[in-house]
Parts: structure tokens; C-alpha cells; sequence
């Protein structure tokens, strides 16, 4: 087993997120009752205009969030594309 196959932060996320399309963004609260969204991978928190927060990070049409280091981690393994914007 190589060192990606074990990563804590695997968890069957292949089932929603292989081969998808992303798109870099800054978070946008879109929902007042609803301020923040997770890294699908290591759990960070994306928040708008918070310190100590992810202020960006990669997006799919489902609003699933992946932060840049997870991105770049698992971007091969999950082939995902960025679409253009």
C-alpha cells in the first residue's frame, strides 16, 4: 500500500469526487444561517473575512470544498479539471 492509499483523510471520497471538475473561488457565504463549509479531505474551514480560516479553495458544482494542500495532494489520484473561468 503506498502512503496515499493509507492518508487519514481518504474516506471513500472516490464516490462523489473522481473525475470531477473544479473551480478555484474565494468563499461566499450564501446562506446567513450557514457560514462556513469544510475541506472535503482534512476537515479546514473555509470561512468569509475570518483569520484563521481558508479564505479559497477549489469548488464542484455540488459545493463540495477542497483546500489548496489537499488539491494538490490528490489532484493525480482523483484526476479531477479545472474548469476555466
Amino acid at each position: 500500500m503506498n502512503k496515499s492509499e493509507s492518508d487519514w483523510r481518504l474516506n471513500s471520497q472516490e464516490d462523489y469526487l473522481q473525475g470531477k471538475k473544479l473551480r478555484l473561488t474565494k468563499f461566499v457565504m450564501k446562506d446567513p444561517r450557514w457560514d462556513h463549509e469544510h475541506c472535503e479531505f482534512c476537515w479546514g474551514k473555509f470561512m468569509e473575512n475570518t483569520p484563521g480560516t481558508m479564505q479559497s479553495g477549489y469548488v464542484d458544482e455540488d459545493n463540495n470544498w477542497i483546500c489548496q494542500t489537499c488539491f494538490e495532494d490528490f489532484r493525480e489520484r482523483f484526476e479531477w479539471q479545472l474548469e476555466k473561468e
